[in-house]
């Protein structure tokens, strides 16, 4: 019995031709000095079901703000349609899998920077006892709120943003000399 030939959830081949047409008729319109037409649906379709594809990935399968990287991703994508050299590659499958898994390694960066963020202000403002209860203002003692927003991932990524800006700014200073 013949092996069945695995059904691909995005046709390359296809992918391509639709591309380059695309391509071609908005090239032709911006010669001409028309607008650019939009982007087809098939291109859409193929950039939608990459990025919801790559977004059930082990690597990017715990996070709660997934919707948000797949909306960078198929944006970030859409943005390189036109970008896309149909002379130097005839894979755009593995193109925009690039642009949009890149597109998820910012998110997940910045949305990381968010949390040392709100990090940073809530110690901040327990140690100032900010968040004490104003009722309590009247009595002899006011009783702080003991907090544990330190473990090891704050902590470690909290280690991983000192290193990153001091490898800048020692970068900075080198390139100073």
């Amino acid at each position: 019995m013949a092996k069945a030939k695995p059904v691909n959830y995005v046709d390359n081949k296809t992918f391509y031709k639709h591309l380059v047409d695309y391509q071609g008729e908005a090239r032709a319109a911006e010669a001409a000095g028309e607008e650019k037409p939009r982007v087809t649906k098939e291109i859409g379709l193929a950039v939608y079901q990459i990025a919801n594809r790559l977004a059930t990935k082990p690597n990017f399968s715990g996070y709660p703000f997934k919707e948000e990287m797949v909306s960078d991703g198929i944006e970030n994508a859409i943005d390189a349609v036109l970008k896309f050299k149909p002379e130097k590659s005839e894979n755009p499958f593995a193109y925009f899998t690039q642009i949009i898994y890149y597109a998820f390694l910012r998110r997940i960066d910045r949305e990381k920077k968010m949390l040392l963020t709100k990090k940073k202000y809530y110690e901040h403002k327990y140690v100032n006892q900010e968040l004490a209860d104003y009722s309590l203002a009247g009595r002899d003692q006011v009783h702080t709120v003991e907090t544990f927003l330190q473990n090891d991932y704050m902590d470690n990524l909290e280690k991983s943003y000192e290193e990153k800006k001091q490898a800048k700014e020692d970068a900075k200073n080198e390139k100073l000399q």
